[in-house]
């Protein structure tokens, strides 16, 4: 898993590159976000068009993010989901949750 961190129009953006699975990677992209977090960052889209497969250790950990980010009074979305991706998220009913967008556009403008 790789973790490219941006600046744009106020927000935050991670690009998830790789699988999102239990052990390191999932531990990788908690990191991240929390240290997103403590260095001030209040706007955070998490990019996942780079994320060919999650297991339920990875969906888990998007939920976590997901908690975390409300939990500092911050605000998150989730975009650019594969369509196996966006599928599994909608089998488990979290797309609605995670407020899963279609493009990076979207998820900054409802930042």
């Amino acid at each position: 898993m790789e973790i490219k961190v941006r600046k744009l129009a106020g927000a935050t953006i991670l690009d998830l590159k790789g699988a999102l699975l239990v052990g390191e990677a999932e531990r990788l992209c908690r990191d991240s976000v929390r240290e997103q977090l403590a260095a001030g960052a209040r706007k955070l889209a998490i990019n996942l068009a780079g994320v060919p497969y999650m297991d339920s250790s990875g969906i888990g950990a998007l939920v976590r993010i997901y908690n975390s980010v409300q939990q500092a009074g911050a605000r998150c979305r989730f975009y650019g989901a594969t369509t196996k991706g966006r599928q599994l998220l909608k089998m488990v009913r979290l797309d609605k949750v995670l407020e899963l967008m279609e493009d990076e556009a979207s998820a900054l403008e409802a930042l």
